[in-house]
This record gives structure tokens, sequence and C-alpha cells, in this order.
């Protein structure tokens, strides 16, 4: 693939037109209705659809792949976040990226060189980030942070949608947000698991800038409009 300038965190100012970013989940929507809910979702004013990749092995589901991500790209022109739960990320980051992807997010516990996938991942163009399962201490970043426009906290365990949010990954959140400060870099810090509005103050005030939120904008007792709006409102 040749060199491509995508739409990326690398683009976007820490504080949005709105304040902290709201990332969509995918794994949440239904399927059957994904050009539609997209769409519900950028009119309501999302700047990120948040899309969760896994292969099966490095977590035990499988979601999603390059042709289903090539095949909504068309549809909005939100900015791609793209979550690689897989455990060789290097064999299927240009594929993504050449589906339409603009930002590669993979796991610190994946195998390989992970700094090496950081570079390729830029070198396709798109922006870079990290993450790292709950019970990985926050520390295993800080070595690939220089290198990275945005930082993940899962709060639940990756694999599946729906699960609740765990208050003990907090901390993280604002371990990440003290290094960027401390270190004068522009980072986003993602946060992504059990998201809604009785806690999304939590982790905006602990320094996270991008909420990912499934079930809490996708689900059958409100408008994803009125979902975001929830989220939007919440102190």
């Amino acid at each position: 693939m040749s060199e491509t300038t995508h739409n990326s965190f690398s683009t976007l100012p820490l504080s949005g037109p709105k304040g902290v970013y709201l990332a969509p989940s995918l794994l949440a929507a239904d399927y059957s209705k994904l050009a539609e809910q997209l769409s519900d979702a950028e009119k309501a004013g999302v700047e990120v659809a948040h899309l969760d990749i896994m292969d099966g092995h490095f977590v035990p589901n499988l979601a999603m792949g390059p042709g289903l991500v090539k095949s909504i790209r068309p549809v909005t022109g939100v900015l791609f976040d793209v979550h690689l739960m897989i455990s060789e990320p290097m064999r299927y980051v240009e594929a993504f990226a050449d589906a339409g992807a603009d930002h590669i997010t993979v796991h610190v516990e994946s195998e390989g060189n992970i700094s090496a996938v950081i570079d390729r991942i830029h070198e396709l163009g798109c922006s870079a980030g990290i993450t790292l399962r709950p019970g990985t201490p926050v520390e295993s970043l800080y070595p690939f942070l220089p290198k990275v426009e945005l930082a993940l906290v899962m709060t639940v365990e990756p694999g599946f949608g729906g699960q609740s949010f765990m208050e003990s990954q907090v901390p993280k959140v604002a371990a990440l947000r003290a290094w960027a400060n401390a270190h004068g870099r522009p980072l986003h810090v993602e946060v992504d698991g059990g998201i809604k509005a009785s806690n999304a103050a939590v982790v905006v005030n602990a320094g996270a800038n991008v909420l990912v939120a499934g079930s809490s904008i996708y689900n059958k007792k409100s408008s994803v409009a009125d979902s975001v709006a929830a989220l939007r409102a919440a102190k």
C-alpha cells in the first residue's frame, strides 16, 4: 500500500468542539443496520466510530474483519478507530489501513515487536495507539507512549461487549494523563468498557478525553441521539 494521509487522532486536538470525543462501539450495534446506525451516530454529533477486531485467539471471540470495515467506510466520515484484539497485529495492520482505518490500536500483550508495529501503522498513514488488559500494569505502556497518539484503558476484560465498568482501572487513566502532562505530549487517553452516563464523569475527571460507549448508545431503550445527548450531559 502506498502511504496515505488519513483523518486520525494525530490531527484532532485534545478537546473537541463538544469537549470529549464520543466513540460508539459497533460491537453493540445491530449488524443488520450498521449503515443506518453509523449515520444516526454521525448525525448526533459523534466524531469517532470504534471497531473491535477479535481473532478468537488473543480473546475468546471473533468479531469484524477488513472486509466489514471496507464495506462501511463509504457510509460515514467519522474517524474509524480500530482496536486490534489479535495475537499478531503486524500481519493485519496493512489490511485494516487499506480497508479504511484511520487509527489502529494494538495491545502491549500482543506477540512480536510492538514498536515496529507502531512504526508500520504510521507508515500506512494512520495514527497509532497502545492498550492493555485490566490485569496488566500501566507502566508497561510507558516505553511506547512517546511514539503513539493515543493510549487506551480497558475498563472491562477485552473480548465481549456488555460487561460492567471496572472502577479499579480509573487510576490508570490518571497515570497516563499525568505522564502526558509531565512529558508535554498531546496524548489522547481513551477509555473503553461499561461507559455510561453514570460513570462518564469519573473517567473524564481522571483525564480521559475519548469515551468508547457500546450498549449505552446502541440499545432499545432510547434513540442514538438521546443516548449521545445523555452521555454528553453527564456530570
